[in-house]
C-alpha cells in the first residue's frame, strides 16, 4: 500500500460543467503516489507548513488514470461551504494542496460487477472504466449512470469509449429533468427517466447472486440502492459503498 504524501499542485485547467459542477486538472509539483482506481484524496486551499497541521480540507474521489501520476483529475459539485470555497477560489494557474491515496473503493471483484453512479460520484469509477479491457470469460459489465439532467453526465465520453471497448459492459443512462439532447441519445431504449434504481437495472444483471455492487453519488441515492439490493437479498459483504461523499 503507498504511503500517502503532501503535494502541492498548480491549477491547470478548470472545466465548468454548469450548474455548479466542475472539474479541475491538477499539476502536482512532483509525481503523484502510486494510487488505485477508486481511491480518494483530500484537497486544501489553505496553504500548508509542514510544520504545523494540515489545513480545512475535503475529500474527492480521484478521477484521473493510475497510469498518468503527472496530473491529477477531480470533479466536485458545490454543495456546502468548502465548495464554495473553491468555486469562488480557485483559478487557472493558482495552486492547492493535496495529500494522497486514501480509501478501499477498489474494485477487485473476480466476478460479475455491477456499478452504480450518480452525478460527480461517477468519478470513483472513471479510471477503472477507462483501464476495463474485455474480458476473457463471460463475466459481466453493468453501469446506470444518472444525473439531474443529461448535461450533466460529464463522464459520458469515458462511458462510451469503455463500452465501445468492451462490449461486456452494459449501460443505462438517467436523466432526473429536461430533454436529452438527440446528439447524446445513441440507442434510446438505454435512457431512462429519474433516478438511478436498482429496479431498472435488475433483469440486464446476469448472475445476481454471484455479482459484486458497488455505489458512488449523493448521500440519498446511496441508502436507497442499498437498501434496495438487501431486500433483494443481496448478501452485505458484496455491497460496497463510496461512503464518504
Amino acid at each position: 500500500m503507498a504511503v500517502a504524501q503532501k503535494l502541492q499542485c498548480a491549477v491547470e485547467r478548470i472545466v465548468d460543467h454548469g450548474e455548479h459542477v466542475y472539474t479541475l486538472v491538477l499539476r502536482p509539483d512532483r509525481p503523484a503516489p502510486r494510487f488505485r482506481a477508486g481511491q480518494f484524496l483530500h484537497l486544501a486551499l489553505d496553504p500548508y507548513d509542514p510544520t504545523g497541521f494540515w489545513p480545512e480540507s475535503r475529500v474527492f474521489s480521484i478521477a484521473s488514470s493510475p497510469d498518468d501520476r503527472s496530473a491529477v483529475r477531480v470533479t466536485y459539485a458545490v454543495h456546502g461551504q468548502f465548495t464554495a470555497r473553491m468555486e469562488s477560489e480557485i483559478r487557472e494557474g493558482g495552486r492547492v494542496w493535496i495529500k494522497m491515496p486514501y480509501g478501499d473503493f477498489v474494485i477487485d471483484s473476480p466476478g460479475d460487477v455491477v456499478l452504480f453512479a450518480g452525478g460527480t460520484g461517477i468519478s470513483a469509477f472513471t479510471a477503472y472504466l477507462e483501464a476495463l479491457s474485455p474480458p476473457a470469460s463471460d463475466r459481466s459489465y453493468v453501469l446506470g449512470y444518472g444525473a439531474r439532467t443529461a448535461e450533466l453526465l460529464i463522464y459520458k465520453d469515458v462511458v462510451d469509449r469503455s463500452a465501445a471497448r468492451v462490449p461486456a459492459l452494459d449501460v443505462t443512462w438517467f436523466v432526473e429533468t429536461g430533454a436529452i439532447p438527440s446528439s447524446r441519445i445513441g440507442d434510446p431504449t438505454r435512457w431512462l427517466p429519474g433516478r438511478v434504481s436498482v429496479a431498472a437495472l435488475w433483469t440486464q444483471i446476469r448472475r445476481p447472486r454471484e455479482s459484486d455492487f458497488y455505489i458512488s453519488g449523493p448521500p440519498a441515492m446511496l441508502a436507497a440502492v442499498a437498501a434496495d439490493l438487501r431486500a433483494r437479498q443481496v448478501a452485505p459483504e458484496a455491497i460496497h459503498i463510496d461512503a464518504w461523499e
